[in-house]
């Protein structure tokens, strides 16, 4: 993957709608498949057809593809959406880990991940909602 200019965006970086898209199901995959992430799983309903539709879909405009998220749903209004959900250090760790694995395993190049993880982690961070 080359690294990124001034004239491309993150979604052109990252390889487009097909990457983003093994990205999302990489990280659904894996809170399918681990258990450390059975936490994190819990939050979800049954199937994560839904999830993971919305996820791509707000990844690819947050990349600057796309608007797919805003587009459907309108603003994102991320903690709005999840208040519902008991978000604390363990689920936001949890959350922050299966994606850090999943951009290595679908081979996004280690400094664009580390630049992603920060933007992740504080995104992450803002959206707990319950005390630990």
């Amino acid at each position: 993957m080359a690294p990124m200019s001034d004239t491309q965006t993150l979604y052109e970086v990252i390889g487009g709608a097909p990457r983003v898209r093994e990205l999302v199901e990489r990280f659904y995959d894996l809170l399918e498949l681990e258990p450390e992430f059975a936490g994190l799983r819990a939050l979800h309903p049954p199937a994560t057809d839904g999830s993971r539709e919305k996820l791509f879909m707000f990844f690819s405009g947050w990349m600057g593809g796309p608007d797919l998220f805003v587009e459907r749903y309108g603003h994102p209004r991320l903690r709005a959406r999840h208040l519902p959900f008991a978000i604390g250090t363990s689920e936001r760790d949890q959350w922050l880990r299966a994606m850090a694995w999943a951009m290595e395993d679908v081979g996004i190049e280690e400094s664009l991940r580390l630049r992603l993880m920060e933007s992740f982690y504080q995104t992450a961070d803002w959206m707990r909602n319950k005390a630990d």
